[in-house]
């Protein structure tokens, strides 16, 4: 486009050149051409002034005003990134463009698909499988540790236990544990007769006749028997009145007396710094990375089942219920304002920074290249228009005289 361009130009100068050398004696027609062709060689060089002036110095000439773009990128960058942040990162611009898109209907139509789903899916399987990855299994297994025995040793257990065990104790729900003891104990008895027996005769004086020991035990298992039966069958019994008062009065203890919550603190710290306790605690991360892991693989695996399920639900629901589109919506919108209105400078500062980054020269170089084509059409214009205006000049000249 330049060499069409000074073609133009080169085609003026020599029409000119021609017309002038004939002029005299020549045509009246000849007057006109050469005044045509001249005012459009000063149209030509005008406009390629103008065009060049742009980019870099005309003829390297230091002219006041020209290489405009490498001279004053950065205010360009300035005013691009003022310009962006007025007029496209404002919050009412902002709230109405993602109100007219409809956002949440169109999630919702799009993960309503199984394929999309599954899609998605699979990509947070890989999020989860790459944070994973990335995660030192020493320092998150010290953050679990310290998190975990912290979170124990801290707080106290008895207020906590008591609190519970009393709830429990109001529901009845400890009901169905005493019953099960009484069972136990009812058939224990019932199954070791001999052992009781034998636990009487070894108790019994050495003088004790042996016949006298054999009854005795038998009374002994007799009357254990008939006892662990009533406490079995009648709800009301008194063993049962009893640990019932029991469990209430530990409850109590484990809340206010400072005896009781402080050897419940004891047992504790015991059951903390028990050897197995101690591995579970250290196995905990190990054991949950390559429970997600295997999950994370697994198409089949429950943790992916359930995320595609989701994403299906929620999908349908944003289609269906018009009230949740309106909350997802306003949420994004809220979300997308508050970033607009504290971050605008910040990220209108991505564009002045990237434009002062760049290269003087290279950037008025590929400016030129996108925009140079449409900017030759100036230099052809301005030798078309001005060798036409040359030639009105002229002409009005002429009739005037």
């Amino acid at each position: 486009m330049k060499l069409v361009a000074t073609g133009f130009f080169l085609a003026a100068t020599a029409i000119f050149i021609v017309a002038l050398l004939f002029e005299e004696g020549g045509p009246a027609w000849v007057g006109y051409l050469r005044a045509a062709a001249e005012a459009g060689m000063v149209g030509a060089l005008a406009d390629w002034f103008a065009v060049t002036a742009l980019f870099r110095r005309p003829l390297g000439l230091p002219i006041p005003h020209t290489a405009i773009i490498p001279s004053r990128k950065d205010t360009f960058g300035d005013a691009l990134g003022s310009f962006v942040g007025t007029n496209f990162l404002s919050e009412d611009v902002v709230r109405d463009k993602l109100r007219r898109v409809g956002v949440a209907q169109r999630v919702g139509v799009w993960l309503a698909e199984p394929d999309h789903a599954e899609r998605v899916t699979s990509e947070l399987a890989n999020v989860v499988k790459g944070a994973i990855t990335v995660l030192r299994d020493d320092d998150v297994q010290a953050i679990v540790e310290q998190a975990v025995v912290r979170r124990l040793t801290d707080q106290p257990w008895g207020p906590p236990l008591g609190r519970l065990l009393g709830q429990v104790l109001t529901d009845g729900a400890h009901h169905k544990l005493v019953d099960l003891m009484c069972d136990r104990a009812y058939d224990w008895v019932r199954d070791n007769h001999d052992k009781i027996i034998g636990l009487v005769t070894e108790r019994s004086p050495v003088w004790s006749p042996k016949f006298m020991d054999s009854l005795l035990g038998d009374k002994v298992y007799t009357e254990l028997l008939n006892f662990a039966w009533a406490v079995k069958t009648d709800v009301n019994h008194p063993m049962r009145q009893a640990v019932d008062h029991f469990l209430i009065s530990f409850s109590t203890d484990l809340q206010h007396d400072p005896a009781t919550m402080h050897r419940a603190d004891a047992v504790k710290q015991q059951v903390i710094d028990h050897p197995d306790v101690q591995r579970l605690i250290g196995s905990a991360w190990g054991t949950a990375k390559g429970m997600l892991l295997t999950a994370a693989e697994d198409p089949s695996s429950e943790l992916r089942k359930r995320m595609r399920e989701g994403l299906l639900s929620f999908g349908r629901r944003l289609v269906s219920d018009e009230s949740m589109r309106a909350k997802v919506d306003g949420w994004l919108e809220g979300a997308a304002g508050h970033v607009v209105g504290n971050y605008r400078d910040e990220i209108t500062t991505l564009i002045t920074d990237t434009v002062e980054r760049w290269d003087a020269e290279e950037t008025s170089r590929k400016i030129e290249l996108q925009v140079g084509r449409d900017l030759q059409f100036i230099r052809i214009n301005g030798t078309v228009v001005g060798a036409l205006a040359g030639l009105v000049i002229y002409t009005i000249g002429q009739l005037v005289v």
